[in-house]
């Protein structure tokens, strides 16, 4: 048992080691999370692009929705996370996440949805492994490619088909602006029928973008 232990230990390295590196190159071929939204919904609606394909408008917008610090940082804003622990701990409950852009990719690349504390150690160690590996750029486009931003519908290319009727190079600044806005809970919110809270949220990024400077 403990040799078949040590086995199964060594093939699971080599396959993270392998799947990092095939990261720098490609996309992922599927996610967990990706085939979650396929059994719930009964559709996988995704179109990976190049990051230059993406177009300026919608990484602006999503860095400005998320992570404003996201080329500052090494995968970790801690400022953040102290403040979204002091304010779940004083409703509690989970009403604020503290996850950079860079911890979202390892989330939606390597593991799966949840907020247990091993899933989240885990999340940690890929995030700092990507940092160091793939870099700004390629997790900037992985993370586009791969988040979900609508009932089945994965990446900011068919985000932009789906919503818009057009890739996403070509998304206007409001337009990628909504698209940011249902995030980071793209099954409750949809841009074509905006609530209250998330006009307010677009108007707010759309000023945020301004300010955004990409590197």
């Amino acid at each position: 048992m403990w040799k078949f232990i040590k086995k199964l230990f060594f093939i699971l390295v080599i396959a993270n080691i392998l799947f990092i590196i095939f990261g720098i190159f490609f996309n992922p071929p599927i996610t967990i999370t990706q085939i979650g939204g396929l059994v719930k919904y009964g559709k996988l609606k995704r179109d990976y692009v190049s990051y230059d394909d993406m177009g300026n408008n919608i990484k602006r917008a999503v860095i400005a929705s998320e992570d404003q610090l996201f080329f500052d940082h090494n995968g970790f804003d801690y400022k953040q996370i102290e403040k979204a622990i002091k304010k779940n701990d004083k409703k509690g409950k989970v009403v604020r996440g503290g996850s950079t852009i860079s911890q979202q990719t390892a989330k939606n690349i390597f593991l799966w949805q949840g907020r247990s504390w091993f899933r989240k150690g885990l999340e940690a160690v890929y995030t700092f492994i990507i940092e160091k590996v793939w870099g700004k750029d390629i997790i900037l486009e992985r993370y586009l490619n791969s988040i979900e931003m609508g009932q089945g519908v994965f990446g900011i290319e068919a985000a932009a088909q789906y919503y818009y009727n057009k890739p996403a190079k070509d998304l206007t600044k409001s337009e990628a602006a909504w698209i940011a806005a249902v995030l980071p809970n793209p099954k409750k919110y949809d841009p074509k029928n905006p609530s209250a809270y998330l006009n307010k949220k677009h108007n707010w990024i759309m000023r945020q973008m301004n300010n955004i400077v990409l590197k």
